[in-house]
């Protein structure tokens, strides 16, 4: 059951799309995982990309490309998409943690260094996760970006904290 059935990706539809990283690229470091399904008209993530890592083409409403070679994992194009959809990945954050950055717009934010439980895209516990890194830039136009370190072999599925 995927996408159509459930409305959340499966790691098989995940790892099938425009927007996913190669084994090879997630072991150089912190690099976005697109998740955007939607063909709609929008581009704010190919606009905050001063790298020029995301493509979007023509028409406006093709599902983001990611450019992995290009990609830096900066993050600026996490807080401007405005499905909430993309994530950076950092799978060589240790030897047995990787992080996740993710967009985050409940109060209260969460304090660096603070244990919460990481949740799937679901909504369903996974395990628990550290808060690493709490970005709320005014570039971010008030959605502030969250990173939390997990286990690596879960990274996967983390994609935002339980409030």
């Amino acid at each position: 059951m995927g996408l159509k059935e459930t409305g959340f990706l499966t790691k098989e539809e995940l790892k099938k799309s425009s927007g996913y990283p190669s084994k090879a690229r997630f072991k150089e470091g912190p690099v976005a995982v697109i998740e955007c399904t939607q063909e709609i008209p929008c581009d704010p993530c190919k606009t905050a990309c001063k790298f020029e890592a995301i493509e979007i083409g023509e028409p406006i409403t093709n599902t983001p490309v990611l450019k992995e070679e290009e990609c830096t994992g900066c993050g600026l194009c996490v807080a401007q998409c405005p499905g909430l959809a993309i994530f950076i990945v950092d799978k060589t954050y240790s030897k047995d943690m990787a992080t996740v950055s993710f967009p985050h717009e409940y109060f209260p934010l969460p304090q660096k260094s603070l244990e919460i439980e990481a949740v799937n895209r679901k909504g369903e516990v996974i395990c628990t996760g550290k808060v690493t890194k709490v970005l709320n830039s005014k570039k971010f136009d008030r959605t502030p970006v969250i990173t939390i370190a997990v286990p690596k072999d879960k990274v996967d599925d983390i994609r935002g904290i339980k409030i």
